[in-house]
């Protein structure tokens, strides 16, 4: 588990890493709603999108100000182009996600999400594939869970992220607390190392918010021999799946192995 993340949870730096808006849409066909206790009086929404019984799942960790509704539109590419399953998390205080959102919380609660789902696959049973995606912020959970539960997935999808969160800030210009961040990076960096799953990053050549250098170093932190990195022309932070869906959805088709 993470020792530092809490480090950045201080209202100075909160109120910039975080913008979450509420918001829930009616659940479309094939789907259906979970919605998991992580805390006292705090449940957190993840939506399941089933293209198919046999299909893999991939449990899919959102980015910074987007909520599970968006995928409503997305998902269908997943089952049609990538054959695998979407189980999309939602962070405290996102869509419909009651509580507050802090980087110790996505640290904390990622256990329990992964737990949840992996209950909910085996009461309707379906195929136990679990694989692990995080898009941009949810790379923090994403690689947290790979990093101390990997023996139990399969494999970890990693789309515009970056090891620590705190170079980001820092890059986005929110200011620190200078204590403790080199602790925080370090630990970041050892936990990317003890990675050992397969591992697929994917990344905006032009990411104007997340550089490209920050997946190369992710890529080649990574522990696993197991791993690819895809870099999309052109892509943008949030272009990836418009600039490059062949190549996107066929990269992930091709590494969850769906049928």
């Amino acid at each position: 588990m993470s020792r530092y993340y809490h480090l950045l949870d201080q209202p100075s730096v909160l109120r910039n890493a975080f913008y979450p808006r509420k918001g829930l849409s009616r659940c479309p066909a094939g789907a259906f709603d979970l919605y998991v206790p992580v805390d006292d009086d705090v449940k957190l929404h993840c939506r399941f999108y089933l293209g198919s019984d046999t299909y893999p799942t991939i449990l899919y960790f959102h980015g910074n100000g987007e909520i599970v509704s968006d995928y409503d539109g997305l998902v269908s590419f997943y089952h049609n182009l990538a054959r695998a399953n979407l189980a999309v998390a939602e962070f405290r205080g996102y869509g419909a996600s009651s509580g507050t959102p802090t980087f110790s919380a996505m640290i904390e609660d990622a256990p329990r999400l992964f737990r949840a789902v992996q209950e909910e696959l085996a009461q309707r049973a379906l195929n136990s594939d679990l694989y692990l995606m995080g898009r941009s912020m949810g790379s923090v959970p994403a690689l947290e869970l790979a990093a101390v539960y990997g023996s139990e997935a399969e494999g970890l999808i990693i789309e515009s992220g970056f090891t620590c969160a705190a170079r980001i800030a820092r890059r986005l210009g929110i200011t620190l607390p200078r204590d403790g961040m080199e602790l925080l990076e370090e630990d970041c960096r050892q936990k990317v190392q003890r990675i050992t799953l397969p591992a697929l990053v994917i990344h905006g050549e032009d990411d104007s918010l997340v550089p490209l250098q920050e997946a190369e170093t992710l890529y080649g932190l990574l522990g696993t021999e197991q791993k690819k990195l895809l870099v999309i022309p052109f892509a943008d932070h949030n272009s990836l799946i418009f600039e490059g869906a062949d190549e996107y959805f066929a990269a992930i088709a091709a590494f969850v192995g769906g049928s």
